[in-house]
């Protein structure tokens, strides 16, 4: 049986972000990623020095873990990174979805797999210009169509600043049919450096008025909940 390099597993916790906030979930966080985004907030899960804290588990190890967690209640399991889509999933989805668990995986839409039309929800989060990376749209389009009719595919963008903004509002044509979620990025991603809640609240404003000012009315704006709750802490 294969392996998954999994940097943690943790939860039940609440969804911080995107179209499924606030749902009880458990998060497996993956090993490894095609991208080096600037302002990563996760690179325990993304960057090679840190490959030997990765612990490589059998998927039935995986979903042992999961239902441990959830106490073999029955919730939504968010494969997360890293980037999970560099890794096949499939058959933790199985398992899952067999005893009535939903999955929702978050990438960047840099790779496509199959798996992903046995998802319940995928979030496609196409990364920003100031994040340093520059998206293979042909790639985009094929993760899209891997989810295909059965998967809810959504699209999530973090805004940084005015070039990110414009960059969103130009992405979202490109993907009319995809409902759209914009959030504040977050500068600090140090876990050993507090945040102030009204630079997060100055952020969020910031963002809502940009976007009313338009009269863009397509997209939810939300704040990464998560962070405002816990700061950068691993694990919640």
């Amino acid at each position: 049986m294969s392996t998954l390099r999994i940097a943690e597993i943790f939860g039940p916790t609440i969804q911080g972000e995107g179209a499924l906030i606030g749902e009880p979930t458990v998060f497996v966080r993956t090993g490894g990623c095609d991208y080096r985004c600037a302002w990563c907030d996760s690179l325990h899960a993304v960057d090679t020095s840190y490959r030997r804290t990765w612990m490589p588990m059998t998927p039935d190890a995986v979903w042992d873990r999961i239902v441990q967690l959830s106490l073999g209640k029955p919730l939504t399991v968010s494969l997360s990174g890293g980037n999970p889509a560099i890794q096949d999933f499939s058959e933790v989805i199985a398992q899952g979805h067999a005893n009535g668990y939903r999955f929702a995986c978050e990438t960047q839409g840099s790779v496509a797999k199959p798996w992903f039309a046995d998802l319940d929800t995928l979030v496609l989060s196409p990364k920003p210009p100031s994040s340093g990376e520059t998206v293979d749209w042909k790639v985009f389009d094929a993760c899209v169509n891997a989810a295909g009719p059965a998967t809810t595919t959504v699209m999530k963008i973090v805004i940084f600043d005015d070039l990110d903004y414009a960059w969103a509002q130009d992405t979202a044509k490109r993907y009319p049919d995809l409902p759209l979620y914009l959030q504040p990025g977050n500068p600090q991603v140090d876990p050993s450096v507090s945040i102030a809640p009204q630079d997060l609240s100055d952020r969020l404003l910031w963002l809502v008025e940009k976007v009313m000012a338009d009269s863009w009315f397509a997209p939810r704006v939300l704040p990464q909940l998560h962070v405002m709750l816990w700061g950068n802490k691993r694990g919640v």
